[in-house]
């Protein structure tokens, strides 16, 4: 079975030989329900971002209780993304999206359910969070890797595509987290978990729905091209991916600097972040807002660098705006910055960080061979998770032992070091003939 959006032969989708009788509209069809889909099952995992640690501080009490939760739901990200690139380019992209996200679905129900219920144990909890993370990879994998050959279909260049993808993911952190604010903070975490299995249904539906189980994509320079299930199974599993990005200097250190800082971020976002609007905002629901902010400068971020970007540097770019992206929130929040404060700047954080995912994804698409896609995205995905689970669980660590402050603290030094890496590591270079 071929990998390319589960494709076995050429289709009936139309082409240029097809125009007159397939207007842009159809053409384009796929690749927006796919980038739809996106919106609402990233959108979903914002509404869980946000809900499910609010969950372990109101029940436990316990900002290492909020850090387990973390590691419950970043370890899983590290297993399905090493085996899901090899698992969707054995079963496809379409297939696999929507088994996925369905899947998703029912162990984010199950949450609210057994909490209404036969009641909810923290240990039942955590085994479902473990088993919703599991999922999440390999969905996000086959949506990404239909991408270019979608876009190819539309016509698209695949830098507008790319910088369309990244908008949707930012979109729908924006929207998940503000729904998930407004819900917390009228109804509880529990009814937000609800949203969320929605959002993996609707998307599931839409790529049943409207993307085909054959296609036919033309390269930029006219010719037909057809992937095949014997082609992609010669190209090994997940060694082989792995292999390619080691090879490749650029990917190397993209993966290694997004890795390290993910670490940062993982703390930030289910432990020190959730602590800091129960804690020094006193609401919880701020954190909804707070999310929500960062998302909305990172939408604006992302469109911007889309329209302007491509004429800076992408290594001065890259090293500043990972900079004002790590850097700032956390040395705000330590300064103890109210909520008037916090959330421009966090909008503005955003909007360094929106530049972040075109830049890499542009690079990425640039480097990656069309058989070696969702496994490659597998092995990065696995890589830049890697550490989080250490990062949530050593967050909620120090957050308990020295205090808040010095560990925001501590995080801000932290990025900044990492974040000027670009600046004098040769292995970035690569970055500007990418983007």
């Amino acid at each position: 079975m071929s990998a390319e959006i589960d494709l076995e032969r050429v289709a009936d989708l139309p082409t240029q030989e097809d125009a007159p009788r397939n207007p842009p509209a159809t053409r384009r069809l796929p690749l927006f329900a796919n980038l739809a889909a996106a919106l609402f099952s990233l959108g979903g995992n914002a509404v869980a971002l946000v809900a499910l640690p609010i969950i372990a501080l109101t029940e436990t009490g316990s900002p290492l209780a909020a850090g387990v939760v973390g590691v419950f739901s970043t370890v899983p990200l590290v297993i399905g993304g090493a085996l899901g690139g090899v698992l969707v380019d054995r079963f496809g992209y379409r297939v696999s999206s929507i088994v996925a996200d369905l899947a998703s679905a029912v162990t984010v129900l199950a949450i609210p359910l057994l909490h209404a219920t036969v009641g909810l144990p923290f240990g039942v909890m955590l085994a479902l969070v473990f088993l919703g993370g599991l999922l999440d990879p390999p969905g996000d994998t086959a949506k990404t890797s239909m991408t270019p050959d979608l876009a190819a279909l539309a016509r698209w260049p695949i830098e507008r595509a790319a910088g369309a993808q990244a908008a949707v993911q930012r979109t729908a952190v924006m929207l998940g987290a503000g729904t998930a604010g407004a819900l917390v903070a009228f109804l509880g975490p529990m009814p937000a978990l609800l949203v969320d299995a929605g959002g993996f249904a609707v998307s599931a539906l839409l790529v049943a729905c409207f993307i085909p189980r054959t296609a036919r994509t033309k390269s930029t320079d006219g010719r037909a091209q057809e992937q095949s299930a014997a082609t992609r199974s010669e190209r090994g599993g997940f060694v082989e991916g792995l292999r390619f990005v080691a090879s490749s200097p650029l990917l190397r250190s993209i993966v290694l600097l997004v890795t390290l800082t993910n670490a940062i971020d993982a703390a930030g976002m289910t432990v020190l972040k959730p602590l800091y609007a129960t804690q020094v905002l006193g609401d919880p629901a701020q954190l909804g807002f707070m999310v929500g902010c960062f998302a909305a400068g990172a939408l604006t971020g992302s469109i911007v660098f889309g329209a302007v970007g491509h004429r800076f540097s992408g290594r001065l770019m890259f090293a500043a705006c990972f900079m004002v992206a790590g850097t700032l929130p956390y040395l705000t929040m330590a300064l103890g910055a109210p909520v008037p404060v916090l959330l421009p700047v966090l909008a503005l954080s955003g909007f360094a960080a929106g530049a972040i995912n075109p830049m890499i994804s542009t690079a990425m698409y640039g480097l990656i061979p069309d058989g070696m896609r969702a496994r490659v995205f597998g092995v990065t995905t696995a890589g830049v998770a890697a550490t989080m689970p250490l990062g949530a669980f050593l967050g909620g660590l120090a957050a308990e032992q020295l205090g808040l402050v010095p560990t925001l603290a501590g995080c801000a030094a932290l990025y900044v070091v990492l974040a000027s890496s670009p600046l004098y590591l040769t292995s970035f270079r690569g970055l500007r003939s990418s983007t």
